[in-house]
């Protein structure tokens, strides 16, 4: 490692054991592995890794791979830990805690040490438990993202999709600090949870008259705002559901687009995509994403933002292709964390 003077060298590990992806199979079957520790540049950290944060493109890319990777790949995006090497004068230095959300098309941080560029990182304030600054990455800037495409603000009505899921629950919760009206879709089972989180009404998503009943709620005017986690044909649904040049920020996919719809209603379409900021080389972006992460970790230092619910995964290979099978299977509500090693 360059110039690592905050660390003696001589004293770390060499190698490390990861979570590693042979090759994409649609099980999501994961191996133990030991792997060489990664070597860093010079505004480069070496973190020794304590949580993983599981998100839903994990199980994903682990059935059907990325197309930059090589394999064996070690999955996961979402990381907290402390930082055992930097070079002389770079912030953080060793012993600081961090929280960061890393690059897809690099090696992933499902291992003992992971190594990130300086700028993208962000300090956890004390007070802030290592597991609970691990749900924040993916879902909360996902969150912020689509409701800044959205241009959120007082008075607006918005629509969040699949408010009990991660980024929705944290996208309620901002929605409202900004002063707009939150409608939500979610589970029946789910409703108690969205509403106590700020969410002003909210529908069955498997109601077959869902879109009637929404009318009669929101009245003649449409939605100003949509952030649609779904994708497909609730994609299409939501634009019918919006004002005319109504805001929509798409988390997945689009579909194919009637041209008669597009014209009647001229929506103004965004994407929300974080790994982006890395694929592209974008170093404000990713420094971008550095800030956003201060400001969610502010909110749970000063309990003015609720996490959804925590569920520790062990670190072997098999307990987290069971909970990456788990994330992808539909009505999850919570944020698995794997506790890597403290």
């Amino acid at each position: 490692m360059s110039n690592a003077a905050n660390s003696a060298t001589s004293e770390l590990a060499k190698t490390m054991q990861a979570i590693v992806l042979e090759q994409p199979n649609q099980a999501m079957t994961l191996s133990e592995l030991t792997i060489a520790v990664p070597d860093c540049a010079d505004n480069e950290l070496l973190v020794k890794v304590e949580y993983v944060g599981l998100n839903p493109n994990d199980g994903y890319y682990a059935k059907n791979g990325f197309c930059q990777w090589q394999y064996p790949h070690v999955l996961g995006v979402d990381a907290v830990g402390t930082v055992v090497n930097a070079a002389k004068g770079i912030f953080p230095g060793v012993g600081e805690r961090v929280m960061w959300h890393a690059s897809l098309a690099d090696q992933g941080v499902l291992s003992e040490y992971a190594k990130v560029p300086n700028y993208a990182v962000a300090v956890i304030p004390k007070g802030v438990a290592g597991e609970e600054a691990a749900a924040l990455p993916c879902a909360g800037m996902t969150a912020l993202i689509a409701l800044d495409k959205l241009e959120v603000t007082q008075g607006d009505t918005i629509l969040i999709e699949a408010g009990a899921g991660a980024v929705g629950q944290f996208a309620i919760q901002f929605a409202k600090l900004r002063g707009a009206d939150v409608f939500t879709t979610a589970a029946k089972r789910n409703h108690q949870l969205v509403k106590k989180l700020g969410a002003d009404v909210v529908f069955d998503y498997q109601d077959k008259k869902l879109c009637e009943k929404i009318r009669r709620e929101l009245g003649p005017n449409g939605f100003d705002a949509v952030l649609d986690s779904v994708g497909g044909e609730a994609t299409i649904r939501n634009i019918e559901l919006m004002r005319f040049c109504g805001r929509i920020a798409c988390l997945k996919p689009l579909p194919h687009f009637d041209q008669q719809l597009m014209y009647r209603k001229a929506p103004n379409i965004g994407i929300v995509s974080l790994g982006g900021a890395w694929l592209t080389n974008s170093l404000c972006a990713q420094q971008k994403m550095s800030f956003m992460s201060n400001l969610l970790l502010d909110g749970i230092a000063k309990d003015k933002l609720q996490l959804p619910q925590l569920n520790l995964v062990n670190f072997n290979a098999t307990e987290i292709s069971q909970a990456l099978a788990k994330q992808l299977a539909g009505g999850f509500t919570g944020k698995q964390i794997v506790k890597v090693c403290q």
